[in-house]
């Protein structure tokens, strides 16, 4: 590999925890009666005490091993975030076992495919719907179940009132002397380009990650957490989930799971969470009622609240503009599954640029490749994927780089994303166009939008997918969250009159001319993470999407091909 500029923190990277069962034991004396997590029962949250948690975990560990799970078992879960899977998940990793969380929302035939492709013996799920995903339960030895089940006559079937009311063997935790490099998660990719593929990562890959956290922010026993990103998915799972639980704070269950604003303006009241990790799609849901509604306002800006954090998808400035003017600092992070996940942070004291996403985080080196590729190397990087030598020689290249995918840039403020580089197409004359640059320049403008998707390879020009939120028709956001002449469409016939001129202007703006779509179509569909069009994480999936709007796309090239009738055609020349 040729020689490269190669960047990195100069912050060392401090001592960190040996594995999950020493942290969870020192952690264990250290918060002894403050709480680890809340849940909202009858209307009030109700608070874990790490003591009380630790002696659970035990439990659990106990009858683990009376029912024969050993040391590289693996317990997968289907399930919502809850208290039982916390505990569960911790149990199973201290003691030197595998999680595989699985998307709760994914239908039948792809969490069966996932479940049997990692090939686990035991699994826990949530309830009967999630029980009826397992195609062959008899082939696993045990189930654990959260909520009741309907009436079976399987043996392996088990409440886990049973694990925790077990009797712990010991006073100390189980896993205390497990190897850091030990796999303890394995964690399927959102799937942006294609099918997932899981990723293994160890004890050190995670508790390195959180370290090197550590040492760029005070998180400590009295902050608290409002989450809601899934736990199955790297942003919530690894990199929130455990920067609550490695420094003690509280983790509190957003039980709307984002879905729904109104339950989690209700939660955020209650918990007055002092940071929140979020993606865009949420911000821009929170920022348009704040200004809606001057008491939202107040409880969203209250005294304790001290940074938001946003990651998966460029965050429009306009709304951390709006945080901002509050006093409250936005972070803003980049990594992926493979890395654990963040590999750099910006730095709240610098003024945000579009597209940078910050400088490495200590541990972590990143240097750009040849042809723009970021790659990535330090503690955080997983082991490979499970049962996929290729893949996993493809990513993880020599001197134990890992190529992220991702096409960048390196500037005085930090690392520049472009575009996945699988993303880059090339048009029948041979020009290279990158999709993200032009969707972006559309997103950052317009309120009205969910998603924007250019398509163009083998074509001589691109042309463009639009996906209204069309939430936002009933519900007109401030004027400060709008671009200027902004018409404010109250339904599809006028986002469609209103897109006709804002994509002409957006298009010229546009300098790369050869880049530019003639072409546009508003699709009056929402996509969806359990039909596979977005990742659990919102981003629009690019393979899925295009072929699911395959004569869509044909139709804007050759009218005489078929198209679904909840569309407008607007022609951008």
């Amino acid at each position: 590999m040729a020689e490269m500029n190669t960047y990195s923190s100069s912050i060392p990277l401090p001592e960190y925890a040996m594995n999950m069962a020493v942290l969870l034991q020192t952690n264990s004396v250290k918060f002894s009666d403050k709480p680890i997590y809340q849940d909202v029962q009858n209307g009030t949250y109700t608070l874990l005490a790490w003591n009380k948690f630790f002696i659970r975990v035990k439990a659990i560990q106990s009858w683990l091993l009376s029912n024969s799970f050993k040391r590289g078992d693996k317990m997968v879960f289907l399930s919502r975030n809850c208290q039982e899977m916390l505990e569960l998940e911790l149990a199973v990793m201290a003691m030197g076992g595998i999680s595989v969380p699985i998307f709760s929302g994914y239908p039948a035939d792809q969490a069966n495919r996932l479940l049997e492709f990692c090939e686990s013996t035991f699994a826990a799920v949530a309830d009967q719907d999630q029980f009826e995903k397992i195609k062959s339960p008899k082939n696993i030895k045990k189930i654990i179940y959260f909520s009741s089940l309907g009436n079976h006559d399987l043996v392996n079937l088990v409440p886990f009132a049973d694990l925790i009311s077990h009797e712990p063997k010991s006073n100390e935790i189980m896993g205390l002397d497990i190897h850091p490099e030990t796999v303890s998660l394995m964690m399927y990719t959102s799937g942006t380009m294609g099918l997932p593929k899981c990723v293994q990562l160890t004890h050190k890959n995670i508790l390195s990650q959180q370290a090197a956290m550590k040492a760029l922010w005070d998180l400590n026993h009295q902050d608290r957490f409002l989450s809601y990103l899934p736990w199955h998915h790297s942003f919530g799972g690894i990199f929130e989930k455990f920067a609550a639980v490695v420094n003690g704070a509280v983790l509190s269950l957003e039980h709307g799971y984002g879905k729904d604003l109104d339950i989690l303006l209700n939660n955020w009241k209650k918990v007055k969470p002092t940071v929140f990790f979020s993606v865009p799609r949420i911000y821009q849901a929170i920022a348009t009622r704040v200004m809606q509604d001057k008491e939202v306002e107040e409880m969203i800006f209250h005294d304790d609240l001290r940074f938001i954090f946003t990651a998966a998808a460029p965050l429009p400035k306009n709304i951390a503009d709006l945080f901002e003017d509050h006093g409250i600092p936005v972070v803003e992070g980049w990594g992926l599954t493979e890395t654990s996940p963040c590999c750099t942070i910006t730095d709240p004291t610098i003024t945000r640029k579009q597209g940078v996403v910050g400088k490495p985080i200590p541990g972590v080196l990143v240097k750009i490749a040849d042809d723009g590729e970021i790659l990535v190397k330090g503690p955080n990087v997983m082991t490979g994927y499970y049962h996929n030598p290729e893949a996993t020689a493809e990513v993880l290249v020599e001197d134990d780089w890992f190529k992220t995918g991702d096409v960048g840039e390196y500037t005085k403020t930090g690392l520049k994303l472009i575009s996945r580089k699988d993303r880059i197409f090339k048009l029948i004359n041979g020009k290279k166009v990158v999709p993200t640059e032009v969707e972006n320049l559309i997103a950052k403008d317009c309120a009205y939008l969910a998603h924007a998707y250019l398509h163009g390879s083998g074509k001589d020009h691109p042309v463009l997918l639009v996906f209204p939120n069309k939430n936002l028709f009933s519900q007109k956001p401030d004027e400060s969250l709008l671009s200027q002449d902004c018409k404010c469409p109250e339904g599809m016939d006028d986002y469609f009159n209103c897109l006709s001129d804002c994509l002409l202007k957006w298009n010229n703006a546009n300098d790369t001319k050869f880049s530019r779509y003639k072409k546009a179509m508003l699709i009056d569909y929402e996509l969806s993470i359990e039909n596979e069009e977005l990742t659990p994480s919102m981003k629009l999936a690019p393979n899925v999407v295009g072929k699911v709007f395959k004569a869509e796309i044909e139709s804007l090239y050759n009218p005489l091909e078929s198209k679904s009738e909840d569309v407008y055609i607007i022609n951008v020349e």
